[in-house]
């Protein structure tokens, strides 16, 4: 088949973020069919979050489809990419863009400190595996798609610019999932103006960069970043949650020669691709429901703390006799430790909402002279980012005294 063969009628999808979507590439509605992305439908796009945020029930199968919209209008609205890329590369770009999140288990960023693999890698094992639909789709049209494709996800496509509008610090990924997590956890503050950076982007010398008019417009955008790390991305109770499903997969490894075969053997291989594409949350929680048999005690406590949402406590930067004193207490009630306490470092430099290492990096701003500058010359907000000074954070991580439910 013929790579630009389009649909019989053009697919239109409502979204709560871009109104609708818009298919009209065969290939595209193809992908989007396939069982790897349908498994994207089952994840949730903010991990824990959804503990915290009630209505924050959407998924990564809705933010890749508000990704691939974002794309699709930057290739055709964007003058300098609809008139400077081929329908081929558009294309390309939009395939990209649509299967960029492929890799993303259970509860989305979370699941990768368990596997010890990206998610970035993980979807280009499903792309490049000849035995995935997706990779099937892409073969089907050209024998090297699925290598093209790799190689935007991988930023080391020849057309700089696709790499680009996929992965950067202006790219249509942040730009979806800053609009969609705000609207889902009802956070007004990740808003910004998509439209008025859509009409003041260009293309300089193969990269992306912003007209000098639109530079407030990612200074909004930059600033949605930073508020929404630190009100929602790193919300501490997100993090007990996601803690509790850690200490789950502790207790099992711990005691799993005691038990008898069962599904809970799953939780054996984190990472192993056919494996990995079984995991989705509904097969996660139906573990959890099984570990409320469990014989071992704290194996079904914990469990039973996931299912129900009885969270761990928290306190930030304790004072050593804080640390004494909840320890003392946990240890009174015949709880180990390496299950019911936990401490996390986290640094604020990782959560920076703009950096600029090196011109690749950097924002470009396209003067009315023509001539291009990096972001933090031209903006007085983003120069004041840079200078933010970076602190670390000790947050520990605790059961709360008995309460009515727990078991201990």
């Amino acid at each position: 088949m013929k790579l630009n063969q389009k649909c019989e009628e053009r697919k239109v999808l409502r979204d709560p973020i871009h109104g609708y979507i818009h298919i009209e590439y065969q290939l595209l509605w193809e992908l989007l069919q396939t069982r790897e992305f349908q498994r994207l439908r089952r994840i949730h796009q903010l991990g824990g979050n959804y503990y915290v945020y009630h209505t924050a029930e959407h998924s990564r199968f809705a933010h890749s489809l508000g990704v691939y919209e974002i794309v699709n209008r930057m290739v055709h609205e964007v003058e300098d990419m609809r008139n400077g890329l081929s329908e081929r590369e558009k294309i390309i770009a939009m395939s990209a863009a649509l299967l960029h999140d492929l890799g993303h288990g259970p509860f989305s960023h979370f699941y990768e400190s368990l596997t010890k693999k990206r998610h970035e890698e993980v979807s280009v094992d499903v792309i490049l595996d000849p035995h995935s639909q997706i990779h099937q789709v892409l073969t089907s049209y050209e024998l090297d798609l699925p290598l093209e494709i790799v190689a935007i996800l991988r930023h080391q496509h020849p057309v700089f610019v696709l790499n680009q509008i996929i992965s950067s610090q202006l790219d249509a990924d942040r730009m979806d999932y800053l609009l969609r997590d705000a609207y889902e956890t009802g956070t007004s503050y990740g808003t910004f103006d998509l439209e008025r950076i859509l009409r003041t982007l260009r293309v300089c010398d193969h990269r992306l960069c912003i007209k000098e008019s639109g530079i407030h417009s990612v200074e909004d955008y930059i600033m949605a970043r930073y508020h929404m790390y630190w009100q929602v991305y790193l919300h501490p109770d997100a993090k007990a949650f996601e803690l509790l499903i850690s200490k789950f997969y502790q207790r099992y490894a711990q005691i799993k020669h005691t038990l008898p075969a069962s599904s809970l053997t799953l939780l054996d291989a984190p990472y192993d691709l056919n494996s990995f594409m079984k995991l989705d949350e509904c097969r996660l929680f139906s573990l959890f429901q099984d570990g409320l048999e469990s014989e071992d005690p704290y194996l079904r406590d914990i469990a039973s703390r996931i299912l129900e949402r009885r969270l761990f406590d928290w306190i930030e930067d304790p004072s050593a006799r804080q640390v004494e004193t909840i320890r003392s207490e946990i240890e009174k009630r015949g709880l180990p430790l390496d299950l019911y306490y936990h401490e996390e470092f986290s640094h604020s430099s990782m959560y920076l909402p703009y950096r600029e290492k090196d011109e690749e990096e950097a924002i470009g701003v396209l003067s009315a002279s023509g001539r291009v500058e990096k972001l933090s010359e031209k903006s007085e907000i983003v120069k004041a980012l840079m200078k933010m000074e970076t602190h670390t954070r000790r947050r520990v991580y605790f059961v709360k005294k008995k309460a009515r439910f727990d078991t201990f």
